[in-house]
């Protein structure tokens, strides 16, 4: 039996974060463009993955979002490059993140699914890595979104196309979501 030598440094980090708003009605008393800005300000405390990727708001606009994140070893798979696991985090949050700038007050969305290629890889050399995430069709239930994380040099180190289901106010007479309730 092989043993692994000892690492020769040890490194920590500790994640800082506030909680969620437990009151979900609070949540949805704004417009999802609303939320995000708000965000984007410090007025309201990102979500705790944020905390986690070094994720962050450059711009908020109507179907339009772009975030920075800072990948470092942390992040780090077996073979020494960040894990496909934080791009497709970047990725998916650049996405939900832009169809959420268009829902209106109450109204909130789910990724459905995603499906992320991975162009060149990142390590913590990378330095923060910018995810632009657009809308490219929304409908009144699910919305198409795409994104992509450029470095600093502007190169493409990965695309993403997502699908989200929008999710309207709950019906009186179910308690479903009013988009889900069959008449």
């Amino acid at each position: 039996m092989s043993v692994l030598p000892e690492p020769t440094t040890n490194r920590s980090r500790t994640i800082h974060f506030q909680s969620p708003e437990s009151d979900k009605a609070k949540v949805f008393e704004r417009s999802g463009i609303e939320q995000l800005r708000a965000m984007a300000s410090g007025l309201v405390a990102a979500p705790p993955i944020s905390s986690h990727i070094g994720l962050g708001f450059v711009s908020v606009g109507d179907g339009d979002v772009v975030m920075t994140a800072e990948p470092d070893e942390s992040h780090y798979n077996p073979i020494g490059s960040v894990h496909g696991g934080f791009f497709a985090t970047v990725l998916d949050s650049v996405c939900g993140c832009a169809v959420h700038s268009t829902l209106p007050v109450g109204v909130g969305y789910t990724s459905l699914e995603i499906k992320v290629s991975f162009l060149h890889p990142i390590t913590a050399e990378t330095g923060t890595v910018t995810a632009h995430g657009w809308v490219t069709r929304r409908a009144k239930n699910v919305a198409f979104a795409e994104a992509e994380i450029r470095d600093a040099e502007d190169r493409v180190l990965a695309t993403a196309s997502s699908t989200c289901l929008i999710i309207y106010p709950k019906s009186a007479a179910t308690g479903a979501p009013s988009n889900m309730v069959r008449e």
